[in-house]
């Protein structure tokens, strides 16, 4: 535990940070694991349609720095390759 007030002080924005960082990477998996689902089900509208907003959160963790850009980039070709399987 930090002793000094800015310790104090930097421990509660890290908490706050994590958080924030820590539902983004949330909501990512779960964007990847619904598009799973709707390619198991073999829905391709629903798949197609999820594809932008799995893009947008993508996009949206490796500018916050929560990812890498090329992991980022990976992570969008596989949900691309996935989408068109199915079509």
């Amino acid at each position: 535990m930090p002793i000094l007030k800015a310790g104090k002080k930097a421990m509660s924005r890290d908490a706050g940070r994590r958080a924030v960082n820590d539902r983004r990477r949330r909501g990512m998996r779960e964007e990847m694991k619904a598009l799973k689902k709707l390619i198991v089900a073999k829905d391709t509208k629903g798949s197609q349609a999820l594809l932008p907003k799995i893009y947008q959160t993508i996009d949206k963790a490796v500018k916050a720095g929560i990812i890498k850009k090329n992991t980022g980039a990976r992570k969008k070709s596989q949900a691309s390759k996935m989408v068109k399987a199915v079509s």
